[in-house]
């Protein structure tokens, strides 16, 4: 247990009392803040992150039992003991059914206090993993969540069920917005480690030294930033999966850090000296042609090779048209139950041209653009009108590029929005109604 990690509270009102726990703890390596009242104890609470309150019962105005109550009320999590005379141990035992850890009795013991101390710790650090136990768990991605019926997404569903009972070191290829996170989230929720976490790093968001650093953590002191010290990824990954994201934008430097770590399942914090031993699982991504890049001398061979045990190729939305739909529909019902509205389908022309556009951004994309759909479309459906600009232009693969195959379709969708009424389509189009019954004709159009 890292004791230099871990806050104590001490709260007594005698001098000697105080004074004596606030260097026993000072001296194991603790961070210890000691208050003579209760109103002091309560201003601590609130502005500073406690690990465990050592509370005296028997202090002028608020008393130990109170002070419980309210340091409890401000967090909860914080672990109380508390510190009385033999005379008042049954106002102890009360405090104990209130939600205390323990008690000690003056004269302390300085063994016994310290053990408590530490029992308190580690049922905090039980506690805490228990409850990101539960935070993982419900974070889970099954391959039954990965839309898409396609050969392209079967083959990838197939790769998943197969690489996510190893340990093997996953490499994920795709374009940008492709659902490679999603990819190894799956992965992960149906491998041996999925009762840990996964860690994922998006390694292309942060500069070099950034990136050393949240990875591998520092010490206090490591460096002028460096006020307390931090745990890194490889660290929070441990027993469980390291996502690296856009692996392609590591430099060749931190890629021989990695590479030993990899090797080694052990790595010093920056600015440390103590050698931690990790055992997690290995997943990467990017959008990057590393075998070029490798030709190239900008990525080094011995580290692609490390990461390259396994790859999935996460196909482009454009190869799998036939899960437009699909997907579509999906966005559909989970923006409609955050936003709140009654939109439950898709029209056919609007289908039409969604499976007609080629999504350079992917899947992102096609999540992007349901949404605003969602937002000015109006119950029951998204109709053309409510796609965005872009899908309406170039989503016209076999209806024709012309202007005036444009300017048709765009007339059938706004007579479709507004269910056919003219003098509506005519205001949204700004022209007169004669206009539009003219071009109803033209285009042998229905109103």
């Amino acid at each position: 247990m890292e004791q230099s990690q871990s806050s104590i509270l001490v709260v007594d009102d005698e001098f000697s009392v105080r004074d004596s726990l606030y260097n026993w703890f000072r001296k194991d390596g603790f961070d210890v803040i000691a208050v003579e009242s209760a109103a002091d104890a309560l201003r601590v609470a609130q502005e500073k992150h406690i690990d465990v309150a050592l509370v005296d019962i028997k202090m002028p105005g608020m008393d130990g039992i109170e002070l419980q109550a309210r340091v409890n009320a401000i967090d909860p999590t914080i672990t109380v003991i508390i510190i009385t005379a033999f005379a008042t141990v049954e106002t102890a035992v009360q405090a104990l059914k209130q939600g205390a850890f323990d008690y000690v009795t003056k004269p302390i013991d300085p063994d016994e206090l310290s053990h408590l101390v530490r029992r308190a710790l580690e049922q905090r650090r039980l506690s805490r993993e228990n409850t990101q136990l539960r935070e993982t768990i419900n974070k889970l991605v099954d391959i039954d969540t990965i839309v898409g019926e396609s050969d392209a997404m079967r083959r990838v569903l197939t790769l998943i069920q197969h690489v996510a009972q190893t340990d093997a070191t996953v490499l994920i290829l795709g374009e940008s917005g492709t659902g490679k996170e999603l990819i190894a989230r799956a992965i992960h929720a149906n491998s041996h480690r999925r009762y840990c976490p996964i860690v994922p790093v998006n390694c292309g968001a942060f500069p070099e030294n950034l990136l050393e650093s949240e990875l591998f953590g520092h010490e206090k002191g490591a460096f002028t930033s460096a006020h307390e010290r931090r745990t890194g990824r490889l660290e929070m990954a441990d027993g469980g999966t390291l996502f690296l994201d856009e692996v392609g934008a590591i430099s060749a430097q931190m890629q021989i850090d990695l590479l030993r770590v990899l090797d080694s399942k052990e790595f010093t914090r920056i600015g440390g000296s103590r050698s931690i031993k990790v055992n997690f699982r290995v997943i990467c991504a990017t959008n990057e042609d590393l075998e070029k890049a490798v030709r190239e001398g900008r990525f080094r061979e011995d580290f692609f090779y490390r990461i390259n045990v396994f790859t999935i190729e996460a196909p482009p939305l454009r190869a799998r048209r036939g899960d437009i739909p699909l997907l579509a529909r999906h966005f559909v019902r989970r923006f409609a139950a955050q936003m709140g509205k009654r939109i439950t389908d898709i029209s056919p022309e609007a289908v039409r041209i969604l499976v007609d556009y080629d999504w350079p951004g992917n899947v992102r994309e096609l999540a992007n653009a349901i949404e605003r759909a969602m937002v000015v479309g109006t119950p029951p459906m998204i109709r053309p009108a409510d796609l965005p600009v872009r899908t309406q232009v170039k989503g016209t693969a076999g209806g024709g590029d012309s202007l005036e195959e444009l300017e048709r379709r765009h007339i059938a969708a706004v007579l479709e929005r507004t269910g056919g009424n003219v003098t509506e389509t005519a205001e949204i189009l700004k022209v007169d109604r004669v206009t539009v019954y003219n071009k109803i004709k033209k285009y042998g159009l229905r109103s």
